[in-house]
């Protein structure tokens, strides 16, 4: 099942599967890319910014950018 990074729960992870052409070059370079497994720390009520960890780096990211990062997870 394919989500938006804004919608996974805390604590869940997932593949990502893509991310907006428009903010690749920006994530990227933060270790956010296509493939890699990414987790859900925490998030902020009301479009505040999501927390996440990729390999062992923990990032925060805006809502805006969040919600352009589809993940691929598994059904639980």
């Amino acid at each position: 099942m394919i989500k938006e990074l804004t919608e996974l729960e805390y604590g869940q992870e997932g593949v990502i599967h893509s991310i907006g052409e428009n903010i690749k070059p920006k994530l990227c370079g933060m270790g956010i890319r296509d493939g890699k497994v990414i987790r859900m720390d925490t998030k902020q009520p009301i479009q505040g910014p999501v927390v996440v960890t990729v390999d062992k780096s923990t990032t925060s990211l805006g809502f805006g950018l969040a919600k352009k990062i589809f993940i691929e997870v598994k059904k639980q």
